[in-house]
């Protein structure tokens, strides 16, 4: 029985029965701070952007012309052969 409640003890403090809330949710932070690329990107020059593509591109989106992009296969592999 007591090996059966060591998997819940990293999720309790050392009051029994209390959840310590700096312990518990550490796989939702781990998870959360993977997806975060760079908080603050530094970037050599501007980011230009243009009132007139936004509305070309607004306009595309208003027509459905918008283009799909093409997936990528990541799981094929291919075989390189040597001659």
């Amino acid at each position: 029985m007591g090996v059966m409640l060591a998997g819940c003890a990293s999720t309790y403090s050392a009051k029994m029965g209390v959840i310590d809330p700096d312990e518990f949710g550490e796989a939702n932070r781990q998870t959360f701070a993977a997806q975060v690329v760079n908080p603050d990107p530094q970037y050599d020059k501007p980011i230009e952007t243009s009132a007139e593509s936004a509305a070309a591109a607004a306009e595309r989106v208003r027509t459905r012309t918008v283009v799909q992009p093409v997936g990528e296969d990541t799981t094929s592999t291919g075989s390189g052969g040597g001659g």
